[in-house]
């Protein structure tokens, strides 16, 4: 894990080091799927439940980033990178912003659902608890309007 999260506008900069060494086990590209034990995949996964939520969301997008155009994973892979930073504007006290991204993070969620299962058994998206998720989701936007401080962190 990084040494500190980085917390935009009070810390000088992010553990780059650490993250430098997570980034390292991405591949160039992604052959077919992303496989559901990749360690930079589990590792940004583990980042947004342990809080560090910035450090999340890079490791996800690096991995988005070389993932199969296209495919389930990918759209997976968009959905849990908008968790993390909904988290992140929640640590900031942006609960507005938070509930957008949950709401973009369902929609890519919903989008998966619609998608017929690639039958690749070692994929992210084939073992990945897409319900789950989006019913943790779903619950969070139905917070009243009014509520919407109350909203909170979701773990992925």
């Amino acid at each position: 894990m990084p040494r500190w999260p980085y917390r935009l506008g009070k810390q000088v900069k992010a553990d780059h080091d650490t993250l430098a060494l997570a980034k390292a086990l991405v591949p160039m590209r992604y052959a077919g799927f992303v496989p559901a034990g990749d360690p930079a995949l589990r590792y940004g996964l583990a980042l947004n439940d342990a809080g560090f939520f910035w450090e999340a969301h890079e490791i996800l997008e690096a991995v988005w980033k070389v993932a199969p155009q296209r495919g389930r994973d990918r759209i997976l892979l968009r959905a849990c990178i908008q968790v993390a930073n909904a988290n992140l504007k929640l640590r900031l006290q942006r609960p507005r912003a938070a509930y957008r991204l949950l709401q973009e993070a369902l929609s890519e969620l919903d989008e998966l659902a619609m998608r017929p299962l690639a039958g690749v058994a070692g994929s992210f998206s084939e073992h990945f608890p897409v319900a789950v998720l989006a019913s943790v989701i779903a619950h969070q936007l139905a917070i009243d309007e009014a509520e919407r401080g109350l909203i909170n962190i979701v773990r992925i």
